[in-house]
């Protein structure tokens, strides 16, 4: 746990995990953790979290500007309608990860995207329902602690799948949730532990939630 000084001169820790270089530290100080409910920006980590298999998030932090250039932003509907040639490019195109499957994934992700966008009105309004539309603060003392996956991104990545998604397995799924801010998973004695839970008290779920109405499979 490497010490991190505060504008007002306190020594505070941060995870060990975003200590290696510049962007792991700022992604973590400014980024990991903190509830998004923006459409793009959703779809944008559920894309770069599956591409990230059998990587590091430190390679896809390096690319993401790549990225963004390369997938139009995360529109998923202009994603959504790439051809052959589309894909002949991106696959030839340095400044992303050039995986055949992933980049066809990241086309019919957005196209399964698409259709929940139809169904729920947003992703957003279906995403959070997993963890009834507001934050779980967990009290991890180790990085160790920290498990792989939960029973709310094992039901997530049970539907993302039957819903056409690809590469959402529940390994991915709880990444994506910690990177969202679904759960708040920064040790207890992080800085932006405490930040995040602050900033989190009073707040009522976004959604009035009913399984029922949101049509989760149970299957």
């Amino acid at each position: 746990m490497a010490l991190v000084m505060l504008k007002w001169g306190r020594r505070m820790k941060r995870c060990e995990w975003a200590n290696n270089n510049d962007l792991e530290r700022s992604y973590h100080d400014h980024e990991w953790g903190v509830a998004i409910h923006d459409d793009r920006s959703l779809f944008e980590f559920l894309i770069l979290e599956g591409v990230q298999a059998g990587l590091s998030w430190s390679t896809i932090l390096k690319k993401r500007e790549g990225y963004r250039k390369a997938f139009d932003h995360f529109n998923a509907r202009k994603i959504s309608k790439y051809s052959e040639n589309d894909v002949s490019v991106l696959l030839n195109d340095p400044t992303i990860i050039r995986n055949r499957l992933k980049i066809n994934a990241t086309i019919s992700n957005a196209k399964a995207f698409l259709k929940l966008l139809k169904e729920f009105g947003s992703f957003d309004h279906y995403i959070w329902q997993f963890v009834n539309g507001k934050t779980i603060h967990h009290s991890w003392k180790k990085i160790k602690d920290i498990p792989s996956h939960s029973p709310e991104s094992d039901a997530m990545s049970k539907d993302l799948k039957k819903r056409g998604f690809k590469f959402v397995g529940t390994t991915i799924c709880y990444a994506f949730m910690q990177a969202v801010g679904m759960v708040n998973d920064h040790v207890l004695d992080c800085f932006r532990y405490r930040i995040l839970l602050d900033q989190d008290k009073g707040r009522k779920p976004l959604h009035n939630l009913n399984h029922s109405k949101m049509h989760i499979s149970a299957n």
